[in-house]
């Protein structure tokens, strides 16, 4: 039998232990081209042990909730920011280091319009669009070297509703 998470809004505050919630809030930073765009200036901070910051686009299907999830995955040598290229949500589940390994999950749902940014380390659910297209921009960490720990639950979660 597996335990049921309930999705919550995804908020700056809610997920600041994980990373950095990307979007428009807030007034711009500043205006540029002459005044028709709104700058949000450095929203996210990218952290690599080594190597460099690439960006790569991911393709991925379309879930539907209810989920399960049985494996979380988290990446040690950089940061990883997911970015949609269009104006639909998605779920993002994480959880907090618990001994070498993924504590209790939360499951966050985007609002059109908003990224995220995992903090280097950070244990987390696989890409997870609920809406089509499921397509996005990643920035993250290019270079040599394993940059990936997986583990698999005993008893997987099944994430669905919200709060």
């Amino acid at each position: 039998m597996s335990t049921t998470i309930r999705l919550e809004p995804l908020t700056a505050e809610a997920f600041a232990p994980f990373g950095d919630v990307l979007d428009t809030s807030g007034a711009p930073d500043k205006m540029i081209n002459a005044g028709l765009c709104g700058r949000y200036h450095d929203r996210a901070t990218l952290d690599f042990s080594d190597g460099k910051a690439g960006i790569s686009l991911f393709d991925a299907q379309v879930r539907t909730l209810p989920l399960t999830l049985d494996m979380m995955e988290r990446h040690p040598e950089g940061s990883q920011a997911f970015l949609p290229m269009s104006h639909t949500s998605f779920v993002v589940i994480v959880a907090p280091d618990a001994g070498g390994k993924p504590g209790q999950p939360r499951a966050f749902v985007t609002t059109a319009g908003q990224g995220i940014n995992f903090h280097r380390g950070t244990w987390h659910g696989v890409l997870t669009p609920i809406h089509a297209p499921g397509l996005f921009a990643v920035v993250d960490r290019i270079g040599s070297g394993a940059n990936l720990d997986e583990y698999w639950f005993d008893t997987p979660f099944t994430i669905g509703g919200t709060t």
